[in-house]
């Protein structure tokens, strides 16, 4: 399905992934993995690493084969499983003397057995099938079909390919089988797209979109780095030499970034948190691409030389804003994607006259008909998601419907009516697991992916919303700010409300929140209004739109004030989140009912 290229190989493996042209690698047989280029290296790469730590396995192969070079027996072990895949030790063993050796004690070939498989299924691993053509695939679910198939086919022969050498080894059948996700981890359907590209992006033409991703889940993925630091500069020039790339070793996610479209291009060493962008971002169609110019573009992942790890540029010409991000471990961490991105639309907001927002926002009905649009405003780790999630768990019972409109990042608009009105901008939520709900991420486990979970902030992706929600727009009815610092007594209850926009807006410019370690800041810290997102890039704009939408709120009704989450306090995580969402459930009825 792929168009031929001889130059290169139709894989590669770097930084524990491995990613592979499944058109020019295709294995429909168990023959034909055994026969294949992967195959071969996998076992060779896995030989090297038992001989460099002296494993048990090794030594006694070792004394198997002594006279054999370490780099020969890849080979010899692959030329092993092809027999295997339709004989018996025994037969083998009838058929020739090349094996008897090793078939002689079968518990260590069998423990070389398991620990290649475990060794291929600690890989990341990435399918991908480019079409030939240009704009081949976008309109046929035929060929999306296709490519499901593939992936389920290659998968179960992965483990027919380990079942059967395993049987056939032993004489005898498993009592139990273990259906383990042995395939792709990710794959991805690609075709080149013609889009309107000005002179100086005209490179990036040449890198294939991403027209369908496909996630096995549960996915668990370690990058590099569990915490983003830093802050995204802004650069006043442009050049090519920046722009400049091998078209071959870069994808492109053409992302809906709440009403805008964004062109998210990542080299194939963060293939990973590229393609976990499916779990947050809703994909393009083709008609939204084609010939069309995207309001936002994103390399990841750049070898050149740039002014610095993360910056971006304001193109003022062709009204796009363009992210660039460096080729480091550095910034190997799934936050640098999202916040790149959501920066560039939150400046491109403040162009259209909305206010971007930091937050998380839902619209609530309770049974009784009480029923609320309720924004929580706060900078990571402040416990906007998590006191929104705990209403949901504590008023489940006298909860009808719970929308989720956005999760991290938002903007506020004015409709036809004078009705200030919230957007979203993304379809999922890329949330630290330890403060959710204990059992929480388990219960969502078929659908999310992991990053690191083993360490401190680890973090949870998961779709948590419709696209259709994010760009309908809802009136505001409350919006808070998330305080996770103060403890709450008589002067400082967990939700109280502000009696003017100025008020208001002093607390929410002043940003103040404990920091979690979910970036590099420690103690308490302000950040202008809880957003370094593009706020602070472009505050002037930002303070004047500000304080419109403020005093527009006041006008029309909509309260706000802050919620005290105690999230930042040691011994609260759980507790203050929960009380504060029972203080919101109170004002929520209260709300409804006054109106």
């Amino acid at each position: 399905m792929a168009a031929m290229n001889t130059t290169k190989k139709p894989y590669i493996i770097t930084r524990r992934k491995v990613i592979f042209d499944y058109g020019r690698l295709h294995c429909d047989t168990s023959e034909k993995l055994l026969k294949s280029e992967l195959f071969e290296e996998i076992v060779g790469r896995f030989i090297k690493k038992i001989s460099s730590k002296g494993s048990s396995t090794f030594v006694h192969l070792r004394k198997c084969l002594p006279s054999m070079q370490n780099e020969k027996m890849a080979g010899y072990f692959v030329g092993l499983f092809r027999l295997l895949s339709s004989h018996t030790a025994e037969e083998i063993t009838g058929i020739t003397n090349e094996y008897s050796a090793v078939l002689a004690e079968k518990e260590y070939l069998y423990e070389f057995i398991e620990e290649l498989y475990n060794y291929w299924r600690r890989f990341e691993r990435f399918v991908y099938i480019e079409a030939p053509k240009r704009s081949q695939y976008t309109k046929s679910s035929l060929h999306h079909a296709k490519f499901i198939k593939a992936n389920e086919e290659f998968k179960n022969i992965v483990l027919s390919v380990y079942r059967t050498a395993r049987e056939n080894l032993l004489g005898k059948n498993p009592r139990v089988y273990r259906q383990l996700p042995a395939g792709a981890n990710m794959g991805m359907l690609l075709e080149k797209v013609d889009w309107h590209a000005p002179d100086l992006y005209k490179p990036l033409l040449e890198v294939p979109f991403v027209r369908l991703s496909l996630i096995e889940p549960p996915v668990i993925l370690y990058p590099v780095m569990n915490k983003r630091k830093g802050r995204f500069e802004e650069i006043r020039q442009l050049d090519e030499k920046m722009l400049s790339l091998d078209p071959g070793e870069w994808f492109c996610f053409p992302a809906k970034v709440g009403s805008l479209i964004g062109f998210i291009y990542f080299h194939r060493d963060f293939v990973s948190l590229g393609l976990s962008l499916g779990n947050l971002f809703e994909i393009a169609d083709y008609e939204e691409i084609s010939n069309k110019k995207p309001d936002l573009i994103l390399l990841f992942g750049l070898k050149n030389d740039l002014p610095g790890d993360t910056v971006f540029y304001e193109d003022e010409t062709e009204d796009t804003l363009v992210g660039l991000i460096k080729h480091s471990e550095d910034v190997d961490y799934f936050g640098y994607f999202k916040k790149m991105t959501l920066t560039l639309h939150n400046i491109a907001m403040l162009k259209k006259g909305r206010l971007p927002v930091h937050g998380a926002m839902v619209y609530i009905k309770l049974k009784d008909g009480s029923e609320a649009n309720v924004a929580i405003i706060g900078d990571s780790g402040a416990g906007k998601s998590e006191t929104l999630e705990a209403l949901r768990i504590l008023a489940e019972d006298h909860i009808c419907e719970m929308r989720i409109i956005f999760d991290d990042m938002g903007s506020l608009g004015i409709d036809q009516n004078g009705s200030v009105t919230c957007y979203g901008t993304e379809i999922g939520a890329f949330v630290r697991i330890d403060d959710l709900q204990p059992g929480y991420a388990y219960e969502e486990i078929d659908r999310s992916i992991f990053m690191n979970p083993d360490k401190t902030n680890a973090r949870l992706i998961i779709p948590i919303t419709r696209y259709h929600h994010l760009v309908r727009g809802y009136p505001i009815d409350l919006l808070l700010y998330a305080n996770n610092y103060e403890q709450i007594d008589d002067s400082h209850p967990a939700i109280d409300f502000f009696s003017t926009s100025k008020e208001a807006l002093s607390v929410f410019r002043s940003g103040a929140r404990l920091a979690k370690g979910t970036t590099d800041e420690k103690g308490l810290v302000h950040t202008y209004f809880a957003n370094p997102f593009g706020a602070p890039q472009r505050m002037e704009k930002h303070e004047e739109t500000a304080s419109l939408y403020f005093q527009k709120m006041f006008k029309t009704g909509v309260k706000l004030g802050q919620i005290r989450t105690r999230l930042g306090i040691e011994g609260f995580e759980q507790i203050g989140p929960r009380t504060a969402s029972l203080e919101l459930f109170k004002i929520i009825q209260n709300y409804s009912n006054a109106s």
